[in-house]
């Protein structure tokens, strides 16, 4: 029944593609949290008059 309906070849060749995009998220994900700390960690420079 449901070898008509769900290729499981297609689902081992698509699996690279899949994981090739989620390692981009984490990347891009990761190096935008990085570059929010590293702002946040900087001091303010406010004017103290």
């Amino acid at each position: 029944m449901f070898e008509n309906m769900f290729n499981v070849e297609l689902l081992m060749d698509s699996l690279p593609f899949m994981g090739k995009g989620m390692l981009g998220i984490f990347i891009v994900t990761t190096v935008i949290v990085t570059v929010v700390n590293a702002l946040n960690s900087m001091p303010d420079k406010k004017d103290k008059n």
